[in-house]
């Protein structure tokens, strides 16, 4: 089967695509034939060395897709072959990949595998930030940051259904408007304004009571001036680096707390993975949420669909198509 893989550590140009062994299916697992595999800015730290979990050389990225299952492992009696499904895993950028049953999620006939690639990260990451390691409801004023992007775009919509009022921050002006479409009530240009400034003007001087923050350096601490009392932000990638290490003295000002986030965590509960699955699934049945594809890319461009991510020039969610 053909499959995107690096030899080493780099850029955008130390993938290709090769011929390689077919996995096979072990107990506890499934075998998918990917239709879509999703691309996500933790895709781009994988294959620098840079991620949570470090590459085995030679590797393949990816680590969420759509498609049909075409086998089942040991043990796995509530999938079976041919079911349309979204899941995440490893080496996803395939025409064949692996998965654990208990991360396969299946899909209603009425999303496309280009949508359903878009779930399982991107939704399943933005619904646990709002509604597990934080409790979004009515009366709550929540800045969101990149919220044109993959995850922003989502947090958006599932932070309005919760009647929450966002602010969102992007880069551009036609990410602005893109932003509002998908339901902020505010956007800020960071490009052009200071994000903090201009949050505290829009709530008052009141402060926001939550950040989603997937940038990371050149946002934690400007963030943290911005919360209100007893705010909280959440970190969940460093797209501009790691940020500084946090004087915890800080949080004193207002009482508020910083936290970490990664959907690995919620994966490994069933019972907490389950309950993001359902509720988002209803949402996107009620029409309150809509998954957007920003751009899909052959598996032979990989290589241009990083470079592209990297470029802050995407909106919505990249997908690969082998």
């Amino acid at each position: 089967m053909k499959a995107v893989i690096f030899d080493k550590l780099g850029g955008p140009e130390v993938m290709k695509v090769a011929e390689v062994p077919k996995p096979e299916v072990k107990p506890g697992t499934v075998l998918i034939k990917v239709r879509a595999a999703g691309i996500n800015f933790a895709d781009t730290l994988f294959r620098q060395g840079k991620y949570l979990m470090q590459p085995k050389l030679p590797d393949t990225p990816g680590v969420e897709a759509a498609g049909e299952i075409e086998a089942v492992g040991a043990g796995v009696t509530n999938l079976r072959p041919g079911q349309r499904v979204a899941a995440l895993g490893s080496k996803m950028y395939a025409e064949y990949a692996i998965a654990p049953a208990a991360q396969v999620i299946p899909i209603p006939d009425a999303i496309s595998f280009e949508h359903a690639a878009a779930f399982p990260v991107q939704v399943l990451t933005a619904w646990h930030m709002l509604h597990t390691a934080h409790q979004t409801g009515p009366g709550q004023t929540l800045l969101i940051h990149s919220a044109a992007g993959g995850v922003g775009i989502v947090a958006v919509q599932i932070a309005k259904a919760a009647g929450a009022r966002v602010i969102g921050t992007v880069s551009s002006d036609s990410k602005a408007a893109l932003a509002k479409e998908y339901g902020a009530d505010d956007v800020i240009n960071y490009a052009t304004t200071d994000f903090a400034v201009e949050a505290n003007r829009i709530t008052g001087g009141r402060g926001v009571d939550l950040i989603l923050d997937a940038v990371g350096a050149t946002t934690l601490d400007k963030g943290i001036g911005c919360l209100a009392p007893f705010g909280h932000l959440i970190l969940y990638g460093r797209s501009s680096g790691a940020p500084e290490p946090l004087n915890l003295f800080r949080l004193f000002e207002k009482s508020t707390k910083v936290s970490g986030f990664t959907l690995y965590t919620v994966a490994a509960v069933p019972d907490v993975m389950r309950r993001g699955i359902e509720e988002s699934f209803k949402l996107i049945a009620e029409r309150k949420l809509k998954l957007l594809v920003g751009k899909s890319f052959p598996l032979a461009q990989a290589v241009e669909a990083h470079k592209f991510i990297e470029s802050r020039q995407s909106t919505g969610k990249l997908v690969l198509i082998p």
